[in-house]
């Protein structure tokens, strides 16, 4: 298992891995060029990947995380936010990320040491271009979590 830093003129062929933590590409197109795209390989082969950015005044973000289906539950989503977290200290002072509603969602970052930080009311709803379901759900919140660096 190796953890690779994507240049800017390889990230749109992680599009698939994207695409699962963030299902509007207009949406990724927000963060991805700003961002520094982390993917998680085994044996060359990308199974889980991160968007990370910087929001100023010491606020690290992670905006896309998202793991294979197939190879979920594994740890490995787990394995990239500690990455992160080491990679950034000391670049920051506070690591976020933003959620829906999902509770197995919720309680995964929780394990990873996050905790709940505030809600952006109607954000799925108000910023994507068709209804976000996840678990059966429709998401209309962003749930932020949060720890420190």
């Amino acid at each position: 298992m190796q953890i690779a830093l994507i240049p800017d003129h390889d990230k749109l062929k992680y599009k698939e891995l994207l695409l699962l933590g963030d299902e509007q590409m207009s949406m990724i197109e927000r963060y991805l060029w700003r961002s520094d795209l982390f993917a998680l390989l085994c044996d060359d082969d990308a199974v889980a990947i991160t968007a990370v950015t910087d929001e100023g005044d010491g606020n690290i973000e992670i905006k896309n995380l998202a793991v294979r289906p197939e190879m979920q539950r594994k740890g490995y989503g787990s394995a990239l936010i500690s990455f992160v977290k080491e990679r950034y200290r000391g670049c920051g002072k506070m690591l976020y990320v933003g959620t829906g509603e999902n509770p197995d969602t919720l309680r995964f970052y929780e394990m990873n040491g996050f905790e709940y930080s505030h809600t952006v009311r109607d954000f799925f709803s108000s910023n994507y271009d068709h209804p976000i379901y996840e678990n059966g759900k429709m998401l209309r919140d962003m749930i932020y979590l949060k720890c420190r660096l």
